[in-house]
């Protein structure tokens, strides 16, 4: 959609947004050289929080072409320092899935609103939590043309219903993830074959858990968690959501 000469009219703008009493940090970007609308791509960010590496993801979905909108599903733009603060964060938001579509609908409700977008193709990425949520918002028949999920858990406590979901599903997933193995892989096939879904999961073997982020392997050695930033994967994985959202918003 658009050559590599896009970054240097890349605009970037943060905007906060509400759901109920819920103020949330949105990261806004676009490229300013292109005409007209386009199709818009929402950001949910790893279970750390709002932070420097999903923005990046959405300056690099400008450069595609697209408009996106790193979103915040903790709230304030609260971000995690430690493991044991990111899955606190990321459980509260995981046990009650009526506030975090309400926090995902108010940040796509934002984006469709831009004047860049086109509010008839919208679609999603998240990494690790984020690849999670967006599962569940199409699970849930959130009005989304495709989502991808990078090293996203993958096991849902309301599986979709036959015809819910209404969009394209990728699920990007390293074979040595241990936050999602073999056998919820393969329960997550089931679901999708039985809800009629439009889906394709790829497995790039020798990856795992975090393999998209270069700061994964700081992490992991700073507090021993099974992460490991996969380069190929990474490019990989990119590419792949590169051609599936061509298709996705294509029809």
């Amino acid at each position: 959609m658009a050559d590599d000469s896009a970054a240097t009219s890349i605009v970037t703008q943060q905007i906060d947004y509400t759901s109920g009493d819920v103020t949330m940090k949105g990261y806004l970007a676009y490229d300013s050289s292109i005409d007209g609308q386009r199709p818009g791509v929402l950001v949910v960010h790893e279970w750390w929080g709002h932070n420097e590496y999903s923005r990046r993801r959405a300056e690099m979905l400008a450069e595609l072409g697209y408009t996106a909108l790193a979103i915040d599903m903790y709230g304030d733009g609260k971000t995690a320092e430690h493991p044991d603060d990111a899955m606190a964060f990321a459980q509260q938001i995981g046990s009650d899935m009526d506030e975090a579509r309400a926090r995902f609908e108010a940040a796509r409700a934002l984006l469709a609103r831009h004047e860049t977008i086109d509010a008839e193709r919208i679609g999603a990425i998240g990494y690790c939590f984020g690849g999670s949520v967006v599962l569940e918002m199409a699970r849930r028949g959130v009005d989304l043309d495709g989502v991808a999920s990078f090293h996203g858990g993958l096991g849902t406590a309301a599986p979709a219903a036959r015809g819910a979901i209404s969009g394209s599903i990728l699920v990007l997933h390293g074979g040595l993830d241990p936050m999602a193995p073999a056998e919820q892989v393969q329960a997550f096939r089931n679901e999708m074959d039985a809800a009629g879904a439009d889906y394709e999961v790829v497995v790039y073997d020798d990856a795992t858990h975090g393999f998209t982020n270069p700061a994964a392997d700081s992490a992991a050695a700073r507090f021993e968690l099974p992460l490991a930033y996969n380069p190929d994967a990474d490019r990989q994985s990119w590419d792949k959501m590169k051609a599936f959202f061509a298709d996705a918003f294509s029809d």
